[in-house]
């Protein structure tokens, strides 16, 4: 009488993986979890607290009052500026015609002793500004305000 063929002995599945792929990687510890976990949390503190005072030192903000347009080339643009005292600033004032394309463009220079009309001592100034257009416009706006450079 025959008895039926035994299958050969094979390795372990670990042991053979581990000899054609390498043996399994260690996690880190607990240690060097909470190491990378403390070191994120003062990472993003730290971005946090130069993100809200960086904001703090260019603290320029503009308001649009209104708009006039006495001719078809010709837009008027009334802003306010809000800035600290003795900062000299620069805001593009554009108009714009009835499909937002922008018709007229133009730069303006608030200096720094700039206080006149102010009951804030020149912490806020107001403007009226002149745009020259290509075309007729139908409203105008502050695009944007910055601190202007030194050498202006």
């Amino acid at each position: 009488m025959t008895s039926p063929d035994q299958p050969a002995p094979s390795a372990p599945a670990d042991t053979s993986l581990a000899n054609r792929y390498g043996a399994k990687k260690r996690g880190l510890s607990a240690a060097a979890k909470r190491a990378i976990a403390v070191v994120a949390l003062a990472g993003g503190i730290g971005f946090m607290a130069w993100v809200s005072t960086s904001n703090s030192l260019t603290d320029i903000s503009f308001k649009d009052i209104g708009y006039s347009t006495p001719d078809g080339t010709l837009a008027e643009v009334d802003f306010q500026v809000t800035r600290e005292p003795g900062t000299a600033v620069q805001c593009a004032v554009k108009a714009l015609d009835s499909k937002f394309a922008i018709v007229g463009w133009k730069v303006v220079d608030i200096p720094a002793d700039a206080r006149e009309g102010t009951s804030d001592g020149g912490r806020t100034v107001t403007q009226r500004v002149a745009v020259r257009t290509e075309s007729p416009s139908v409203s105008g706006v502050v695009d944007d305000c910055w601190i202007a450079d030194k050498a202006d």
